[in-house]
């Protein structure tokens, strides 16, 4: 067995002639918030579901908390809580209701000590305070605060999660956003798929970038946004000539603006680019190399842009 949180080997899922997952071999170091990248159809949910058991893998293994699923189901899900494809509560009870009744269904829990439970499930994401209100009253940010309230009656070694943020407005998201932090800095590993990058590349230590249903990228946060080349900008008031100099150099992914020069510069030093405007006469106002964004490396590994997911 492993010491990974999640690890699989060749994880693959045919939905007869399609491939969904394609040989996947995913590692979520313990310890950490794995954020789980992908445009729409890339596979990411497929891939969670058969963490989770829900799905049978055509191919491959997977290992949760070092014990293989879907065989271990009985003795790992316990450990292990899930929130996907969005929270699913009855609008008519109130948000300690809703808890009361998914605890219930627990069969491993002691009834006895269910209210205690349920109360500090609540307090752990903040709505204490709204316990009794009705869940249809409850604001985008505070139904997502609820779903993984649910996911927390219990102690759990992993938190997965499937588009927490989805559909929040700022002030929610970044409430989920804390709260996975929080979690995390009480020794909970967190899987997190999301298609907000932002919200990613400040909450996540370890990354992984799915395309059409492989995994074409995965390290630290900050090694996978290394793989793209770093970019140098020329602030002048010729930035059209500027950028006919940096190309001339070799650099690529050259682009102007009314009042800058940008490009990938590759194996060029930086020095060189500014040495050469200043040859040619370019004023030089200001001068910056800078790491790409990761929407920047994702498009690169994917070659689309990234609003949706699946």
């Amino acid at each position: 067995m492993t010491s990974a949180a999640i690890a699989t080997s060749g994880l693959t899922k045919r939905f007869g002639h399609q491939v969904a997952v394609d040989s996947v071999d995913l590692l979520v170091p313990p310890g950490s918030v794995y954020g789980f990248l992908g445009p729409n159809g890339s596979g990411k949910t497929t891939t969670i579901r058969m963490l989770l058991g829900l799905v049978t893998p055509t191919a491959g293994s997977v290992e949760v908390l070092g014990r293989p699923m879907p065989g271990s189901v009985g003795s790992v899900l316990p450990r292990v809580g899930a929130l996907v494809e969005g929270p699913a509560f009855h609008p008519y009870l109130s948000g300690r209701d809703n808890l009361a009744r998914l605890d219930a269904a627990d069969r491993t829990t002691d009834a006895g000590s269910a209210a205690a439970r349920v109360d500090r499930a609540l307090d752990r994401v903040g709505l204490l305070t709204a316990a009794r209100k009705r869940y249809r009253a409850y604001s985008l940010g505070m139904r997502q605060r609820l779903a993984i309230a649910g996911a927390l009656l219990r102690p759990r070694d992993l938190l997965v999660l499937d588009e927490p943020t989805n559909g929040l407005d700022p002030q929610g998201t970044r409430e989920v956003r804390s709260l996975v932090a929080s979690l995390n800095d009480d020794g909970t590993t967190v899987l997190v798929s999301s298609h907000l990058l932002s919200e990613v590349e400040q909450m996540c230590t370890h990354l992984g970038i799915m395309h059409l249903g492989r995994l074409v990228a995965q390290d630290t946060a900050a090694r996978v946004r290394a793989r793209s080349e770093p970019e140098a900008t020329v602030d002048t008031d010729q930035p059209e000539v500027a950028a006919t100099i940096m190309r001339e150099l070799g650099l690529s992914a050259v682009s102007a603006t009314a009042v800058a020069a940008t490009g990938r510069l590759g194996e060029v030093a930086p020095e060189k680019v500014v040495a050469a405007c200043v040859h040619a006469g370019v004023p030089v106002l200001g001068f910056r190399v800078g790491s790409p964004s990761l929407e920047d490396v994702f498009v690169s590994l994917t070659g689309e842009g990234f609003h949706v997911g699946d």
